[in-house]
């Protein structure tokens, strides 16, 4: 499968993005999807996660109630709303496919990954 990240650019702090994460191949619904960022320097962290049927959800402790993770299996899409953007928040941010397995917030488990977009914050 190929994931095809878009949505990011430059907001003010206290601004809102959406990132889109478009998958092709494998049907979508198999899938558990995940965002992942990586900041300047450091290691690719958990952001949020998803399962198949959109139940199950899992989000960093310093997203939660700003970040909303969603899917749209008709539009083989998962979405990643952004409000209350911090210049913390600023990172590449790279969506995860996992084959047939549930969502989960470790990065090992996935087996395909998007080639990132850049999302910048200023204060």
């Amino acid at each position: 499968v190929q994931l095809v990240e878009s949505g990011g650019g430059l907001v003010q702090a206290g601004g809102s993005l959406r990132l889109s994460c478009a998958a092709s191949g494998r049907t979508f619904s198999s899938y558990a999807m995940g965002w992942f960022r990586q900041a300047p320097g450091k290691e690719r962290v958990f952001v949020a996660a998803i399962g198949w049927n959109s139940i199950t959800t899992y989000y960093e402790d310093s997203v939660k109630g700003r970040f909303t993770i969603s899917r749209d299996n008709a539009k083989n899409t998962v979405y990643l709303q952004m409000n209350s953007l911090k210049p913390e928040d600023t990172a590449v941010y790279y969506c995860a496919a996992a084959f047939n397995k549930p969502a989960m917030r470790n990065s090992w488990g996935y087996d395909y990954w998007g080639q990132g977009t850049q999302v910048t914050v200023s204060s």
